[in-house]
């Protein structure tokens, strides 16, 4: 087994190389001069400057400011070293642990991906539904308010003010069964011709005239908002926006920092736009509307006949209805709805008995087609 190395020896007070073997001992090196001279380094009193990387010389030093030096350039020196002297050379590089760095810094990176991946499939999610469900009222509203100033921006807004009273109506029967609800809700229709509509946080519905135009009854319309409106209520909207947009929206919720929400609006009006909602969400703002609808008398037919008749004509059309690509499962939830009507035990009044719903849906100044 080989036991000596060459290298070269430098004494700190001259540039002059000399060239020396070394061996190592239990407890130092043994250096032999050129010259036949020896030397002796303790480990403890000897330090590698150089020679952790691939392909680099080993380099060690002993002493003060100006230190004697010495330089091997085969990297098998080191692993001799610790082979002979493990505890007391310790502190040297030991190049078996570099092959293990690639394999190690492998592992090291797949462990972040997977913690990653964890934090987003389960942790963000258990999170913002703790969040959630404590952040306050006026926290949402100001959060709502900025997400509806890009959907709804004041401009776009239809402000008939006789048949803006008439939706108002529609709203406050609905939410008259609620007694003290935390949401002062507000309806706000916009005049675009995509068959949609947006629950927002903090009590905001954005209704955009080309779903208005759709609906055939006041009783349709309640259905819509009645689902919206339990989004709300349940905080499916909340919940979506601060675990899809970025994490500083999540941490304005946790300090409560309102100016926090309002820096949120134009990125969560986007994510709002394309947001579906689970099957869960759905299917609750479904059920919960659908109980809505019978606590305020209102007949819950409308619902199911609205959802029913979009359905029947995405079918027959190339491009789905917003409403009904954000919405999933359409098929389903008509059988569900149906079942969930036949809960009632009264004869719902008419809605508006006296008011001219092909009227009312002229609120915003151009339909869009014939009334």
């Amino acid at each position: 087994m080989r036991t000596d190395w060459e290298g070269s020896y430098l004494d700190g007070r001259t540039a002059d190389r000399q060239r020396v073997v070394i061996r190592p001992m239990r407890n130092g090196l043994q250096i032999t001069t050129e010259q036949g001279g020896t030397l002796w380094w303790p480990y403890g009193e000897t330090r590698q400057t150089q020679g952790a990387y691939a392909g680099e010389q080993v380099r060690l030093e002993r002493g003060g400011d100006i230190p004697e030096a010495l330089l091997i350039p085969d990297a098998t020196f080191l692993s001799y070293v610790h082979r002979v002297a493990p505890e007391a050379a310790s502190h040297l590089h030991d190049p078996t642990r570099r092959r293990m760095r690639i394999p190690l810094t492998v592992l090291a990176a797949l462990a972040v991906v997977l913690i990653t991946s964890a934090l987003y499939l389960w942790g963000i999610p258990l999170l913002t539904a703790v969040v959630a469900t404590r952040v306050p009222v006026a926290w949402e509203e100001r959060l709502g308010q900025a997400v509806t100033g890009h959907l709804a921006p004041p401009g776009k807004r239809c402000l008939d003010p006789a048949r803006a009273q008439v939706i108002q109506e529609i709203s406050a029967r609905l939410t008259a069964p609620l007694g003290r609800s935390p949401y002062a809700f507000r309806v706000l229709v916009v005049n675009d011709p995509a068959v949609n509509a947006f629950a927002a946080p903090g009590g905001y519905v954005v209704l955009l005239r080309g779903l208005l135009d759709e609906t055939q009854s006041a009783e349709e319309l309640a259905g819509v908002l009645a689902h919206e409106f339990q989004h709300v209520l349940r905080r499916h909207a909340t919940r979506a926006l601060l675990q899809e947009v970025s994490s500083g929206l999540l941490l304005a919720a946790l300090a409560g920092d309102a100016t926090g929400a309002m820096a949120y609006g134009l990125e969560g009006a986007r994510r709002l736009g394309a947001l579906r909602y689970s099957r869960q969400n759905e299917e609750e703002a479904d059920r919960e509307g659908m109980r809505m609808l019978l606590d305020a008398g209102i007949d819950p037919g409308g619902m199911i006949t609205f959802f029913a008749r979009l359905q029947k004509e995405g079918k027959g059309s190339p491009v789905l209805p917003a409403y009904l690509s954000t919405h999933p499962r359409f098929e389903d939830r008509i059988g569900r709805l149906t079942q969930l009507a036949t809960q009632s035990q009264t004869t719902p009044a008419k809605l508006l008995p006296h008011s001219d719903w092909r009227d009312i849906r002229r609120i915003c100044p151009t339909t869009g087609r014939p009334a």
